[in-house]
């Protein structure tokens, strides 16, 4: 009997046909073991405090704080959260091996979070291996490594909830993850499934402190050039025009669809809201002549040097005008 006149044959070979494709994208997208296993050498505990020394590591201070870090070189540069480190006089960190090393503050970037430490004695280290954040996507694998509640190492693992989340602070587009993220987190690696740094967990969004399904991660493409010139110059200085929140928003102007960013908050300073043209429900229609989208208005601020004018064109009264706001410099 030829196999394709049974039906029930016929009916198991189609359901095959389906899955054959779902089954080989599940097994090319498993998780690296290894990969992960390699990159958590590059994950460090960090004690910071006004009172410990590292041989007292275990005997934490009233101030102390427990957080994460990534190392970045095989000579000792580590990146972790601003909010870890700062204002501590003593800084611990934690080796894969359980050596304990002084560290000290190269530099830091504020309106990121992210510090640059050293370790002051160190020998050679391995370095995570980076990921292009470009390419994470809604959906993706990540596994979240940190120093939880200053528990040790923990790993976690999600999917990445969304891109260029701003949390505030427009500058950052955060990558939103459901893995889970902890007090000791901050400073820790977001791994995709191969065990390559996609972003360093910063912060979350919780009504109790804890984890409450919503973290987020600064991108590592990011972490690389605000690193990069930390350890080079000390400091990251880039233009600014406030702090702000924008939306994107359609809307018919002269029975023609168009679009724009509608201003969702904007604080009472900086060259925006000095400008006194700007307030909560402006739209913005066009960027240096360009549509007024997200990329091109943080395109737009990352290009200027402070003191540069950048072109904005908004709608009121459904009038469109043409301002120019003269960037500033807003150090760390």
């Amino acid at each position: 009997m030829n196999f394709f006149d049974n039906k029930l044959s016929r009916l198991n070979f189609l359901i095959l046909a389906l899955v054959l494709p779902y089954l080989y994208l599940d097994i090319s997208n498993s998780k690296d073991s290894k990969g992960i296993a390699k990159a958590a050498l590059s994950v460090v505990n960090i004690t910071a405090s006004n009172n410990i020394a590292p041989r007292n590591y275990g005997n934490r201070g009233n101030d102390a704080v427990a957080g994460s870090g990534i190392l970045i070189s095989d000579d000792g540069y580590i990146i972790t959260n601003l909010h870890v480190v700062s204002g501590k006089g003593n800084i611990a960190v934690e080796l894969e091996d359980g050596q304990v090393k002084i560290a000290k503050i190269i530099g830091y970037d504020q309106r990121s979070d992210l510090a640059v430490i050293k370790i002051l004695s160190p020998e050679k280290l391995i370095p995570i291996t980076w990921a292009d954040s470009k390419n994470a996507q809604v959906g993706d694998e990540v596994i979240a490594i940190g120093n939880a509640f200053g528990l040790g190492k923990t790993f976690t693992s999600g999917i990445i909830s969304a891109t260029g989340r701003d949390y505030g602070n427009p500058y950052l587009e955060l990558i939103q993850t459901d893995a889970a993220i902890n007090p000791g987190n901050s400073g820790g690696a977001l791994l995709n499934h191969r065990g390559n740094l996609v972003g360093m967990s910063t912060k979350i969004f919780s009504k109790t402190g804890s984890y409450a399904g919503i973290g987020f991660a600064l991108p590592s493409n990011k972490m690389i050039d605000l690193a990069a010139e930390i350890i080079k110059f000390g400091s990251v200085q880039r233009s600014w025009i406030g702090d702000f929140r924008v939306k994107f928003k359609r809307f018919l102007l002269n029975n023609e669809l168009t679009y724009g960013l509608e201003i969702l908050e904007l604080r009472e300073y900086g060259p925006l809201f000095e400008s006194g043209k700007f307030s909560i429900g402006t739209v913005i229609i066009s960027i240096n002549k360009k549509p007024a989208t997200w990329e091109n208005l943080t395109g737009a601020i990352k290009s200027s040097f402070p003191g540069d004018k950048i072109t904005l064109s908004i709608l009121e009264n459904n009038i469109i005008t043409e301002t120019e706001i003269v960037t500033q410099a807003q150090k760390s």
